[in-house]
């Protein structure tokens, strides 16, 4: 007898499923790696970077977030299978949604057009045609001949109009106001020997010379009507004063546009109507500041003098006062105060000397300057 005590049954241990099998995929083939497929086509623009974003705050979490569930495993069954396209060829499959495929080898509506041309066509030249050389050579022989009637003819008529302008005293003298120097026209000083009252001898030292002007800033309308037949292409002026400093004298020029015979009409109607004398024809004065003809105003004209060259296109003129600026009320020509026997204020102070030999002076150097002009060669 057993003294063991009978041991209760043991359950049975539930039986487990056996684990599926493990499908691995298949290993490739050792050898080199794939290579990257070239590109065949043309770039036809630079990829654009994507602008820098700066990196945002991260985040957080929320605590304890459940861990995702795994996923469910594959079923078993054979891997897929990658179909490679072959080394530099191009995917031409359309994809979704994309219109038809564009014909580049069809060319486009302004293909058609003809290119426009960047110059411009010259005409053809036209073979030369003997007739119209035949007619060019009788229309140069007809022009010479013409010309060379006209010339005998003028040989033997004797017409001088062909010949070229002579150089004369009138021609040379109206280029004179702006091609001779200043101090040929104007002297600094002029010597008059027995010029002075009785005999004596004058000294005349320029003080200042004006700019050239119209004769209407130097005459009074009046006098500018009496020229306006020889017209007054230009005038200039100077003034002068004495060795004793007690007279001043502004004398002129005027150059005209007239010929030997206007000039010569207009002496002959100063003379004539005695246009010298007036007193309502007296030139104007030239003052000058700081010097002995300050105050040489038109009320201080005491004697004055015009002469119309009839050799030359020129008309000179003078006119004199008293350096003091005293007044005149009486004026006198320098014609009548130069006789002997005046007895007038402007006779027995000289002024109508100063007058005169001032302007016969510059005359004579106005005739000087002409002949001169005339002789130099060309």
């Amino acid at each position: 007898m057993s003294t063991e005590a009978p041991r209760a049954p043991v359950p049975p241990r539930p039986t487990t499923p056996p684990a599926p099998p493990v499908v691995r995929p298949a290993t490739p083939p050792a050898g080199p790696p794939p290579e990257t497929p070239a590109e065949t086509t043309t770039r036809l623009r630079p990829v654009v970077a994507p602008p820098v974003v700066a990196p945002r705050a991260a985040v957080p979490l929320p605590p304890e977030m459940p861990p995702r569930p795994a996923a469910p495993p594959l079923p078993p069954g054979p891997p897929p299978t990658v179909r490679r396209r072959p080394v530099g060829s191009v995917d031409l499959t359309p994809r979704p949604g994309a219109g038809p495929p564009t014909m580049y080898g069809q060319p486009r509506p302004h293909a058609a057009e003809h290119p426009a041309e960047m110059t411009t066509r010259l005409r053809p030249v036209s073979a030369h045609h003997p007739a119209r050389t035949a007619a060019a050579a009788v229309c140069m022989v007809l022009g010479l001949g013409l010309i060379g009637g006209a010339a005998a003819g003028s040989w033997l008529t004797g017409d001088s109009s062909a010949e070229p302008t002579a150089r004369t005293a009138y021609t040379e003298a109206r280029g004179l106001w702006h091609s001779t120097p200043v101090d040929t026209l104007f002297p600094r000083t002029l010597t008059g020997k027995g010029a002075g009252p009785g005999g004596a001898d004058r000294t005349w030292t320029r003080l200042a010379v004006a700019p050239d002007s119209s004769c209407a800033g130097g005459f009074d309308p009046l006098l500018v009507k009496v020229l306006q037949p020889v017209g007054c292409v230009r005038m200039l002026r100077a003034t002068y004063t004495d060795a004793t400093h007690s007279s001043v004298t502004t004398v002129g020029m005027v150059f005209t546009e007239a010929d030997p015979a206007a000039m010569t009409a207009l002496r002959n109607r100063f003379t004539r109507e005695g246009l010298t004398a007036r007193t309502d024809l007296m030139p104007r004065t030239f003052p000058v500041r700081s010097t002995d003809a300050a105050g040489f105003g038109n009320k201080q004209r005491a004697s004055w003098t015009v002469s119309v060259l009839t050799d030359a296109p020129v008309v000179v003129y003078s006119v004199t006062g008293f350096a003091d600026s005293r007044a005149v009320t009486t004026p006198q020509p320098a014609a009548l105060a130069v006789k002997d026997g005046a007895t007038t204020p402007v006779a027995q102070a000289g002024l109508g000397h100063d007058a005169k030999g001032i302007e016969e002076r510059i005359e004579r150097g106005v005739r000087a300057s002409v002949a001169k002009a005339t002789e130099a060669p060309r």
